[in-house]
């Protein structure tokens, strides 16, 4: 499994260097609003050689308080379709956007988020574990993408680990298909 997870993080890495040159590239800058990978996706980004030019804010919402407050996800998305859900993953993208308002007018922004069951435990039969929503915003709409990321055949110890790596690797994917489509 190490192996798996070496892997992994080598993948992350190489993508998230490959997304800051994009941004760079493109004139965009990036926010990111993070529940269950709790950092690791600002982490990946901010890892990569030259960041500082394009990545602004990264949200770590693990609470639905702080959802609420600091994201704007409204108690309603909450309530009705739960914290790890599409119409939430799209509000904290939303949120993430507004966090850093006019400050950056000069340059294109994209916000993603990540909600989801990292597990091992915690799912249902309508939310199992790996269930994970991504949403991206930009300046051609909004963007979200739902995935059940498999863990099956991994122990129960390392399962939460995979899902979260595999969710950033997801995110950092979202984030180089939108700019190659949304700003070519």
């Amino acid at each position: 499994m190490n192996t798996l997870i070496n892997k992994m993080q080598y993948d992350i890495d190489k993508t998230a260097q490959n997304v800051v040159q994009l941004l760079y590239g493109h004139n965009i800058i990036l926010n990111t609003a993070e529940s269950c990978t709790g950092g690791l996706l600002s982490g990946a980004v901010t890892s990569a050689s030259g960041s500082s030019e394009v990545f602004k804010v990264g949200i770590c919402a693990y609470d639905n308080e702080i959802k609420k407050r600091v994201l704007g996800v409204s108690a309603e998305t909450l309530e009705k379709h739960g914290a790890v859900s599409a119409e939430c993953a799209a509000e904290m993208a939303l949120g993430a956007g507004k966090v850093s308002g006019g400050l950056f007018e000069t340059k294109q922004k994209i916000s993603v988020s990540v909600t989801g069951i990292a597990g091992p435990y915690g799912g249902s039969p309508e939310k199992p574990v790996g269930t994970v929503f991504f949403a991206c915003s930009h300046k051609g709409g909004l963007d979200v993408l739902e995935l059940l990321i498999n863990a099956d055949g991994i122990s129960a110890e390392q399962k939460r680990q995979y899902i979260r790596l595999e969710s950033v690797r997801q995110a950092l994917i979202l984030v180089s298909d939108t700019i190659t489509t949304q700003f070519d």
